[in-house]
């Protein structure tokens, strides 16, 4: 099972301006910005440190999954959430030639933390090919805007930015520790999270 991320998310939608007042960076001066690359980094970081502890996504991007069988003939969970929609399922033999699997032929079942392929009127999933695979395309985040992350995961990423900004010239063990107010803002997420989808 291979998952890629197809688009990450624009410049546009990371809440730079925000997260340099959260650090309460001085604003109105002549280089004001000449931070901007750096914050951005961080928050980038500690969006993917979350979306990896939690098997979430944060903001809506695609993706792209291969598989080389089902969890069973009638369902498959899907590895990461909440999944906007499934854009195509393509079935590639062995000799790499791909077939569309029509709509019709499966059925989401949209969960924030749990989604499912589920085969289309009941009937179990299309059969995927001997030796090959299927590649699952679909779109995940809660939504394109900052303001559409949950308000508790846009804090702990945050908090986490600012950890990794603040411990930059530190060793690595320190940069590395999640601070335990990130654990507890994005415990509910995780505790519901276990098991997954897969």
């Amino acid at each position: 099972m291979i998952l890629t991320e197809v688009s990450a998310p624009p410049s546009a939608a990371i809440p730079v301006r925000a997260f340099g007042q959260h650090l309460r960076l001085g604003s109105g001066f002549s280089d004001d910005g000449s931070e901007d690359a750096v914050l951005e980094l961080y928050l980038r970081a500690a969006m993917a440190a979350i979306e990896a502890r939690l098997g979430l996504a944060l903001l809506a991007r695609s993706f792209s999954w291969t598989v080389t069988r089902w969890q069973s003939e009638t369902s498959q969970g899907l590895p990461t959430g909440p999944v906007q929609s499934v854009d195509e399922i393509l079935m590639i033999a062995a000799d790499a030639s791909e077939t569309q699997v029509i709509s019709t032929a499966w059925h989401l079942v949209r969960d924030a933390r749990r989604p499912r392929l589920l085969g289309g009127g009941g009937q179990p999933l299309p059969p995927i090919p001997r030796s090959g695979q299927a590649e699952i395309r679909f779109t995940a985040g809660f939504g394109t805007a900052w303001e559409s992350v949950p308000a508790d995961l846009r804090q702990a990423v945050f908090l986490l930015a600012a950890h990794f900004y603040e411990h930059r010239n530190e060793d690595i063990t320190a940069r590395d520790t999640m601070p335990f107010g990130v654990l507890v803002l994005m415990e509910s997420y995780r505790a519901m999270r276990v098991g997954g989808g897969l």
